[in-house]
């Protein structure tokens, strides 16, 4: 399995959602997974400057809060490695 580094987990928002630092930039929809390749949520936007950009991922775990200041990566799907 060929693993993007998407970034590190800054915080998790009042609504649940997490927002991550982005080392590269991922697909919207992009599935997320931990170090273990758990998935632990989906690219739902892109915010901040061009230059330096953040992902809020919607989280698909019980308790984003226990990310924070861990490392994910994106698990490309099928259809994007044509």
């Amino acid at each position: 399995m060929l693993l993007q580094r998407l970034g590190k987990v800054l915080n998790v928002t009042p609504s649940q959602n997490m927002v991550v630092k982005l080392e590269n930039a991922p697909k919207l929809g992009a599935a997320v997974i931990d170090e273990n390749l758990k998935n632990v949520g989906s690219i739902f936007d892109i915010i901040g400057p061009v230059s330096s950009p953040y992902a809020v991922i919607k989280p698909s775990v019980k308790a984003p809060e226990m990310l924070v200041n861990r490392q994910l990566y994106v698990s490309p799907s099928r259809r994007e490695r044509s």
